[in-house]
């Protein structure tokens, strides 16, 4: 398959080598020029995957024209909110009607929307949509190092077929219906992440970090049922899967974040000094309009909000968070709070 990876991060990176291995026609597209120039004298995404190679084979431009030319699946590799711009530009009037795999976890600022909702927003077309999700650092995917994920779309062929097409015996893919459920919890868990890692970063202990996770999938879950996904979705890998990975690993970009504000850092400070992005922050914004418009309710990711925007005191926002009334543990679809 000719394959176009749009977004040069480690991630995309990442998956660009995986579909070669594969066996596939790739082209990798970098946003800026002046960083490819220096990428191709070394084959290697110094500043987003150092110590990688990129095989020769995989095609480098910065070109989107050249980019998308004859491609035949474009995946999406870019910060969620930088999609709509990129697509909605002429070069990509071609990809209207190709298959486009989303490998982003965020929810669009402002209108609120999910990748899919955007892509349907702009192509008007929602059949030949998938993404891909699941706890997948791309660190250890480059490694070839076991890992599973899971290809959600409406049009269950080209689940099956995306499953294929990225399989491989370091890269299991399962397949699922619940588009909805499998963006949502790619996207929602990074916010916990941020808060298992203020919590870190504070030096609480282990306690905390599992009730901040159990917690944290239960306003996951309740958000997400709210909005038209199946519970069920988020016990899988893009619900409790990513959120375990993402809130202890140490390659954790959201996780990293909330531990240096945790630590005393204030979030601009540590935006200076990012290269990659976390995505987790922005998606914090769009989670607590979510919470209003669905009237659901979501302390775990408020009280981040707080945090995050309002410069509220990470250690007073914790034992906030801990004295609220009390209540029941109740799982459910009806009564889950």
């Amino acid at each position: 398959m000719n394959i176009s990876v749009i977004g040069s991060g480690s991630w995309g990176t990442t998956l660009s080598i995986l579909l070669y291995d594969n066996g596939h026609k790739v082209k990798l597209w970098f946003r800026r020029e002046d960083y490819l120039d220096k990428v191709k004298a070394i084959r290697e995404n110094y500043l987003y995957l150092p110590g990688i190679k990129i095989p020769d084979g995989i095609l480098l431009t910065s070109d989107l024209n050249e980019a998308l030319d004859e491609s035949e699946i474009v995946v999406l590799a870019v910060p969620t909110q930088h999609i709509r711009e990129i697509i909605k530009g002429e070069e990509f009037k071609v990809c209207k009607g190709k298959i486009i795999v989303n490998v982003a976890k965020g929810i669009e600022n402002g209108t609120l929307m999910r990748v899919s909702e955007i892509i349907e927003d702009i192509f008007q077309d929602d059949e030949n949509y998938c993404v891909l999700s699941g706890p997948s650092h791309a660190e250890e995917v480059v490694q070839r190092k076991p890992t599973a994920v899971v290809v959600a779309s409406l049009n269950k062929d080209l689940a099956q077929f995306i499953q294929s097409v990225f399989m491989n015996v370091y890269f299991r893919v399962y397949t699922s219906s619940d588009v909805i459920g499998v963006e949502l919890g790619g996207a929602l868990k990074n916010i916990i992440a941020i808060a298992t890692g203020i919590a870190d970063g504070i030096g609480f202990g282990d306690n905390t970090r599992a009730a901040l996770m159990t917690r944290g999938i239960a306003e996951i879950v309740r958000l997400g049922v709210a909005m038209g996904a199946r519970l069920e979705t988020f016990a899988g890998l893009s619900g409790i899967g990513d959120l375990i990975v993402t809130c202890t690993s140490k390659y954790s970009r959201n996780r990293f974040v909330g531990e240096q504000i945790g630590r005393g850092k204030k979030l601009n400070e540590i935006l200076k000094n990012m290269v990659m992005v976390a995505e987790g922050i922005w998606t914090t914004i769009s989670a607590v309009e979510l919470s209003k418009k669905y009237n659901v309710e979501m302390p775990i990711t408020n009280v981040v909000y707080e945090i995050l925007f309002n410069d509220k005191d990470p250690i007073k926002a914790t034992y906030e968070l801990m004295g609220r009334t009390a209540k029941p543990e109740v799982w459910g679809l009806r009564n889950f709070t």
